[in-house]
């Protein structure tokens, strides 16, 4: 699906052209493909790496265009997994128009709102800058439900709620790796600011962006230390109950374990048949030292063999 705009009193406004200032391609199929080959020049490979959720980011210099792959968090729906997850979208810019790849069309929603948007950079610059204040949004959110996860886990110490703390700790894993890329973008992109010369409140907005990014990445990385260690403790949590249950059934086990041993000793037709000659109380303490006998010396020889 293609969405043009067109940049008129500092916002986009939809038009229906393909000249446009700003043009959204989000999820394209084949015949907007052909376009993006044909008319825009985005070779087979660049289209690939923008709609491919596994591509690093990265930052290529042409004579008359960049061509940016740009890590950005999934809008979180949810749900029983606790799963937030990071896509890939394509930039593609130049001075007089700013393209965008995506797997969706929300790239493009917010923007306008911090800065007038007059030119494709921008909208270029706001973009991405939406894109590290959504990672921080996502990161509070984390937050908030890891610490509603630790008050469900210690009411119940059920494995449900760790495997939700497993998934939060993996996603945190996938946000430090995309800050990470989108931080030596941000610094190749400042690098190339300079050599062309950008106005300095562009340059200024670059170098905000790298210091938000940076945060971003150091809180993320907080978050998943605390997160490992968290796990780490709330596994020999729950280890720990599980011991002492078994700790609590072995002693009900040997409580009733000479009760079971009596009652299967008085229960034995074939040994009272056997010793029906014998009095019962000299065939039964008998039995009983018998026993007593045999399971000494099979302690005895557990013992040696630990040895």
């Amino acid at each position: 699906m293609i969405n043009s705009f067109a940049l008129s009193h500092g916002a986009l406004q939809r038009v229906e052209r393909l000249d446009a200032g700003v043009m959204l391609f989000s999820n394209p199929d084949a015949a907007e493909r052909d376009l993006l080959h044909s008319h825009f020049k985005v070779d087979e490979h660049a289209l690939a790496s923008a709609l491919d959720p596994d591509e690093v980011s990265r930052i290529e210099f042409h004579p008359d265009h960049l061509f940016l792959i740009w890590k950005r968090p999934e809008n979180y729906s949810g749900g029983g997994s606790l799963a937030f997850e990071v896509s890939s979208c394509g930039l593609l810019f130049s001075p007089g128009q700013l393209l965008v790849i995506a797997t969706d069309d929300t790239p493009l929603h917010g923007l306008g709102t911090r800065q007038p948007l007059n030119t494709p950079l921008d909208v270029l610059l706001d973009l991405l800058f939406n894109n590290i204040h959504h990672y921080l949004g996502h990161l509070k959110v984390i937050k908030l439900v890891a610490r509603e996860l630790q008050q469900k886990f210690n009411a119940s110490m059920q494995n449900q709620h760790l495997v939700q703390m497993f998934n939060l700790s993996e996603s945190l894993i996938y946000y430090i790796n995309a800050l990470h890329s989108n931080g030596a973008v941000l610094t190749r992109l400042r690098n190339h600011a300079e050599k062309q010369l950008f106005s300095s409140e562009a340059i200024g907005l670059i170098d905000d962006l790298i210091i938000e990014n940076n945060q971003c990445y150091k809180q993320a990385e907080i978050y998943s230390t605390v997160f490992s260690g968290l796990i780490d403790a709330r596994g020999n949590l729950m280890n720990n109950s599980m011991n002492n249950l078994l700790r609590k059934l072995t002693l009900i086990n040997v409580v009733f374990l000479p009760l079971n041993l009596i009652a299967s000793i008085g229960g034995m037709s074939e040994f009272s048949m056997m010793t029906a000659g014998t009095p019962w109380w000299v065939s039964y303490p008998l039995f009983l030292t018998v026993m007593l006998l045999g399971a000494g010396g099979m302690l005895f020889g557990l013992r040696r063999l630990a040895r």
